[in-house]
């Protein structure tokens, strides 16, 4: 169900890309509306799903996690015990090991495409060769590694959000 958003509804969002660490009280003075209106609207985004959660976005490089690598993987479609193995099946597996930061089930020659973050690419080379791997049903890998991030950001874009949506 799509949930009817108004301007007001699109600044509230905005700001909290921004910063969640805004005061109800600092977003109603920077869009103008009543204290009481900006927590019924957080709260109705909130019960909505709109907005899933408020988190700290951390350096990797200030945390020697700077070296990124972005994995494609192929699924080998194999049966189990009478259980055929899937791409969701594998990207769940993926998902639970804790050097993962994404993992995303695609289309075309790749069946996922995983993201991960490690101190160096030694690391992230014993992660690929012990625990990638070692996954039931990946078939192959290919692993990209990123020289530089130009852009990365969890923000949807404002203007999306800005959109009439009905």
């Amino acid at each position: 169900m799509q949930v009817k958003l108004d301007e007001k509804d699109h600044a509230i969002l905005i700001l909290l890309q921004e910063n969640s660490k805004l005061t109800a009280n600092q977003i109603a003075k920077k869009i103008n509306i009543p204290l009481t209106t900006v927590f019924a609207k957080i709260k109705r985004l909130e019960d909505h799903g709109i907005i899933k959660q408020y988190r700290a976005i951390l350096s990797p490089q200030k945390l020697n996690l700077s070296t990124l690598a972005f994995i494609l993987a192929s699924v080998s479609y194999s049966k189990t015990n009478e259980h055929q193995i899937t791409q969701r099946d594998v990207a769940e597996e993926i998902a639970r090991l804790p050097e993962v930061q994404e993992v995303h089930i695609i289309a075309g020659d790749w069946d996922l495409l995983v993201k991960v973050r490690a101190e160096n690419v030694e690391v992230i080379g014993k992660f690929v060769v012990d625990k990638l791997r070692r996954i039931k049903g990946l078939d192959k890998t290919l692993t990209c590694m990123a020289f530089e991030t130009i852009k990365e950001s969890t923000s949807l874009p404002s203007q999306q959000l800005t959109r009439d949506r009905s």
